[in-house]
């Protein structure tokens, strides 16, 4: 049922090219809003970046608290990228998703997809395929981490983590160092 009609199918919000999509706003985690409210500007899709722009530009949106819209940059690159690459940038959309989903307080969901995405780019550790910088022992240190964390600690009624805070540096090496002084 299309909230702005109150039908069904009919009224949809549509894009440019007549496909459904909400035009409803979001907020920084990618939560719909009320019709009118103020939004965070959504990430254009079918952008086609190169790896290292792709790197940076979900940089800035986890730096910003907005994992939800690194995500929407991963996925571009996983669906105009070489096959071969695909399980990476797939693999870091994930992780952007589950700290998205930890955030919002899906304790669950935000683990499993954390561990999924960890998964995922585990095997380009050791020469599995070009990385363009991404530390990828040092991302799935992370996610291990977060998601050991974040399961019991929302779920005893401790507050759900900070997207900014606890956004991973992608490359450079997070190890046990605060994030915000490895370049």
């Amino acid at each position: 049922m299309s909230e702005a009609t109150g039908g069904y199918g009919r009224g949809r919000d549509r894009d440019e090219e007549g496909r459904a999509r909400s035009a409803r706003p979001r907020d920084g985690l990618g939560r719909p809003l009320p019709y009118g409210a103020p939004g965070v500007a959504r990430q254009p899709e079918g952008v086609v970046r190169a790896p290292g722009e792709t790197v940076r530009e979900a940089q800035r949106l986890l730096d910003a608290g907005m994992p939800f819209h690194a995500h929407e940059v991963f996925e571009d690159a996983w669906k105009s990228g070489p096959g071969g690459e695909r399980e990476l940038w797939q693999g870091l959309a994930q992780l952007a998703v589950g700290l998205t989903h930890a955030a919002r307080g899906n304790a669950t969901g935000g683990a499993r997809l954390l561990r999924r995405g960890a998964g995922r780019v585990a095997g380009y550790a050791d020469g599995g395929g070009e990385t363009y910088g991404v530390d990828v022992p040092g991302l799935v240190a992370w996610a291990e981490e977060l998601a050991g964390r974040v399961g019991p600690g929302v779920a005893d009624g401790t507050a759900p983590p900070d997207a900014a805070a606890e956004a991973p540096r992608l490359t450079g090496g997070r190890g046990g160092a605060d994030r915000r002084t490895a370049d």
